[in-house]
């Protein structure tokens, strides 16, 4: 089902009070809480700030308000049940250990999902004054006032690719970093960091495949509809539907897709 023009606006109106609610805490000193998460057996650093808890508690309090029968999603508070099939999931600041380094690698994500399926989608740079949108088959990009339409761009092969992934020593099991590996030997250049900001990158057609794992579904809700209403391809590392998170894998162009998704499989 289309999403109608009252929800984009109100979408946008819980990105704003997201980037209020995280502005001042950037580039400041701040307390960092580790939460710890598990990738195979090793446990890494999983940091979150009063920036993130802030900024989710001012968007649940602005659902709950005005629609109170949506459900919600949050990485730091959890789930509230939907009364109507809709539910926001949230994760405002996507890029945690960007953020508490001083670097603008990160993003807000707000995503509206019907039936367990994105279809609204907003990642929200609020401090570069960006945002990136995507819903109904479109994707836009926001800035200054200026509303530009988003396309990825055209790549013959993995071999002329740009590949983006976070932190592949981290995020990744040991039999996941030798797919990536094989992935990494075949194209033409390659760039760690970057978070949910590079999704943007390759929905502007700067990017043309990013390969990820251990997401979470409020890592990812928001970026499928910005990918795929940009043309771009977003799945798991098996083709199938990346909407509960796990492996990732994000292609501009369906060739370098499909060649990916072979060497990821061996």
């Amino acid at each position: 089902m289309p999403v109608d023009s009252e929800t984009i606006a109100f979408a946008h109106k819980l990105a704003e009070a997201s980037g209020a609610a995280i502005r001042p805490f950037f580039r400041q000193p701040i307390d960092v809480t580790d939460k710890r998460m598990t990738v195979g057996d090793k446990a890494i650093f999983d940091p979150v700030t009063e920036a993130d808890k802030s900024a989710e508690k001012a968007i649940r309090a602005i659902i709950e308000r005005e629609r109170p029968n949506d459900g919600i999603l949050g990485e730091e508070f959890g789930e509230k049940p939907s009364a109507n099939g809709l539910r926001w999931v949230l994760d405002p600041v996507d890029g945690t250990r960007a953020f508490i380094t001083g670097r603008h690698e990160w993003g807000s994500l707000i995503a509206l999902e019907e039936n367990g399926m994105p279809v609204l989608g907003i990642l929200d740079q609020p401090v570069l004054g960006e945002r990136f949108t995507g819903a109904n088959g479109r994707s836009d990009f926001v800035t200054e006032g200026v509303d530009l339409p988003l396309k990825v761009r055209d790549c013959v092969s993995l071999s002329d690719a740009v590949l983006c992934a976070t932190h592949p020593d981290s995020y990744f099991t040991p039999d996941e970093r030798a797919a990536f590996v094989r992935v990494q030997g075949a194209v033409r250049m390659s760039r760690f960091g970057g978070d949910c900001y590079v999704f943007g990158a390759m929905a502007m057609g700067f990017v043309d495949l990013i390969v990820e794992s251990s997401f979470k579904r409020w890592d990812i809700a928001a970026l499928i509809p910005i990918i795929e209403g940009a043309g771009g391809i977003i799945t798991n590392w098996q083709g199938g539907s990346c909407a509960e998170g796990g492996q990732i894998l994000a292609a501009g162009d369906a060739r370098v897709h499909a060649e990916a998704i072979k060497l990821l499989a061996g």
